[in-house]
């Protein structure tokens, strides 16, 4: 289990931070009349924001050394 934690720690730090940003983002940028499908709901807004933040954290990837 630790390998894999270990292994993927960085798409879990994207989905985290990718979450907040869409939450905060639906906060205090938001659609107000309802017509912006991503942004008036702030369940879609966090859901949005936590995949493309695990997306864009996946293209971090950890070197190789000889121990591994």
């Amino acid at each position: 289990m630790k390998k894999i934690t270990d292994r993927n720690i960085w798409v879990y730090i994207g989905l985290i931070t990718g979450a907040a940003a869409g939450f905060f983002y639906w906060k205090f940028v938001g659609c107000s009349d309802g017509s912006c499908m991503i942004i008036s709901n702030p369940y879609i807004s966090t859901a949005y924001g936590a995949i493309m933040g695990g997306m864009a954290f996946s293209l971090v990837k950890k070197e190789k050394t000889k121990d591994n």
